[in-house]
């Protein structure tokens, strides 16, 4: 079941992409005590999330902090070295936190895994974006296969 307003953020570890490499992180120590925003994607380098998602957030990153974000953080079922080389391309500095899912077993818990095994892409997280305070989320938004509206920045902008 795809997870929903007011549910807990499920217990996980995720990797995220640093300048001196990989680092592990649960969701526990992501999301404890703030107020973050998570966004997830098909995939690193891909066209809609390298020309429009993660550019988004880096270019809403002020206007996200001024209305309560602590955090902003990127997902994609990927490793850790592709996260950081993307975030390094898109130019994220300390915008975003660049996070790898590589098994998608935090995408499943989340409910949100999208199965492109049929186009070589294997399972994959679907466009999202979520707000959480504290482990719980307040604000959940899933993207139709192909949109690109509800997930965006501004749409998490007005939502918080």
């Amino acid at each position: 079941m795809t997870i929903q307003v007011g549910d807990s953020i499920p217990s996980a570890k995720l990797v995220q992409g640093t300048a001196e490499g990989p680092k592990e992180i649960s969701t526990e120590e992501l999301f404890g005590g703030k107020t973050v925003v998570l966004f997830g994607v098909p995939g690193a380098f891909t066209p809609t999330c390298s020309a429009k998602h993660l550019p988004g957030y880096v270019q809403n990153f002020e206007a996200l902090k001024g209305k309560g974000a602590d955090v902003v953080a990127c997902m994609a079922v990927n490793d850790a070295f592709v996260m950081g080389a993307w975030g390094k391309d898109q130019a994220v500095g300390d915008k975003v936190v660049m996070l790898a899912d590589g098994s998608a077993a935090f995408t499943k818990a989340l409910g949100l895994e999208l199965d492109l095994t049929a186009r070589g892409l294997g399972v994959r997280c679907q466009r999202f974006a979520l707000v959480a305070k504290n482990g719980k989320v307040t604000h959940v938004a899933v993207e139709a296969p192909g949109a690109f509206e509800v997930s965006k920045a501004e749409s998490i902008l007005a939502a918080l």
